[in-house]
């Protein structure tokens, strides 16, 4: 346990939450992955199902967070943090809200009305896509406020919105 609190520079127990909620959530998404490959590939109901998902989960897992170690290490020093644990929630934050954006653009698009089935496919997409850009830019602060974040994840939102030439939508 001392060498997670010293890599991840956590000075007290609560912190210790990130890290492993960050690779809970890391092996569940390695776990769904492995079973759509599983029903993709039609080993649903067979002998080899468990095993076939086990060691797919386990492999997934290790390289995201093979992945996830590598991101942090390029972003440490271009974001700015107290503590590394502070990188840990601001990747569940992303995770969590591009997930959330993409799951509430489908109603939210259906709701005002443009089905997939009474209007093209292109223009659903578009717009669907289209509704998952305000939606994201609202929950990143949010989520990332929830998080402890909030101040990283604003002067996160107000660079990004300069660069798209839209910093008149800030106060």
């Amino acid at each position: 346990m001392q060498k997670i609190k010293a890599r991840w520079e956590i000075s007290k127990n609560w912190q210790l939450l990130f890290p492993f909620l960050g690779a809970f959530l890391t092996f569940l998404t390695a776990y769904t992955i492995a079973r759509r490959l599983l029903h993709a590939f039609g080993m649903n109901n067979t002998a080899a199902e468990w095993i076939f998902t086990g060691t797919v989960s386990i492999s997934i897992f290790y390289g995201l967070i093979k992945f996830f170690i590598w991101c942090f290490k390029k972003l440490e020093n271009k974001w700015v943090v107290n503590e590394k644990w502070e990188m840990i929630a601001i990747f569940i934050v992303f995770a969590i809200t591009g997930s959330l954006a993409g799951k509430l653009a489908g109603p939210l698009v259906h709701w005002i009305g443009l089905d997939d089935e009474n209007v093209p496919k292109a223009i659903y997409w578009t717009c669907r896509i289209l509704m998952i850009f305000p939606i994201y830019q609202v929950l990143l602060v949010c989520i990332g406020w929830v998080f402890g974040q909030f101040k990283f994840f604003w002067a996160f939102e107000k660079k990004m919105l300069k660069r798209m030439g839209l910093g008149f939508l800030l106060p």
